[in-house]
């Protein structure tokens, strides 16, 4: 049987003495900091890239409606842009595990919308279907149905997109997908600094720790929070709202 994190077998770090503590602290700092100033220079080159002109009049549906891309930067000059999956018809607990963890580790953009940045959910869905749903899970950030169009307003979903607006132009300037969306996961930040992370097969960890399961693992549970694929699951965060069921 595969250990989990909780299992008493599972495997644990040496305990030492607080100087042997720091001396490894200190070493793994010079790592980490060279990280950091290696992702500094990446994000610099990201601001360096060029970009790439959209139609800004282009039509997408929102609660009211039709109404031109270049509304979605509610009168600020960048927007970012995270395109959520969708499944025509499906019941809400049969949407995308993956955009459901993004989607819910960004439920407000007070900071972004200080520093001048505007932040919006699109998906392929037809309207009626992307608001009922949008209404059970609570999200009070703007989403838009983008049925039909192509890149870089529509197109493919589980991807961010980064848009910057100079009057009645728009243009593309970053895309990503992949573990790139990783940016807007706050939670992978933190489960990164715990002994056992994500607990994923794909993580290195010392011999004796957990082996650990298939990617996002706990992404789904059943009801009683057991991570489940069956039947009888949800995205993790369903269970928390009003009238879920395990039907």
């Amino acid at each position: 049987m595969t250990s989990t994190p909780s299992d008493p077998a599972a495997g644990r770090p040496p305990v030492v003495d607080r100087a042997t503590w720091d001396a490894a602290r200190e070493a793994l700092l010079v790592r980490e900091k060279a990280h950091t100033h290696e992702g500094d220079a990446i994000a610099a080159a990201r601001r360096a890239l060029p970009m790439l002109e959209c139609d800004g009049s282009t039509e997408v549906v929102g609660p009211e409606g039709p109404v031109p891309f270049l509304s979605m930067f509610q009168g600020r000059g960048e927007l970012i842009v995270y395109k959520h999956m969708w499944t025509d018809g499906a019941a809400h607990r049969d949407q995308c595990d993956g955009c459901t963890n993004v989607v819910w580790n960004h439920p407000d953009s007070v900071y972004l919308n200080a520093r001048g940045v505007s932040y919006a959910v699109v998906t392929t869905g037809a309207w009626d279907e992307v608001a009922d749903f949008r209404e059970f899970m609570g999200y009070t950030e703007p989403w838009y149905s983008v049925r039909g169009l192509e890149e870089p307003i529509g197109g493919e979903m589980s991807r961010h997109a980064v848009f910057l607006r100079d009057g009645d132009r728009a243009f593309l300037t970053y895309d990503t997908g992949g573990r790139g969306n990783e940016y807007a996961n706050a939670n992978f930040g933190l489960l990164d600094l715990t002994p056992y992370g994500r607990a994923e097969q794909w993580e290195a960890k010392p011999e004796g720790w957990p082996e650990g399961r298939e990617s996002f693992w706990y992404w789904r549970t059943d009801a009683d929070g057991k991570p489940s694929t069956g039947s009888d699951s949800r995205p993790t965060p369903q269970w928390t709202r009003p009238g879920a069921t395990a039907e």
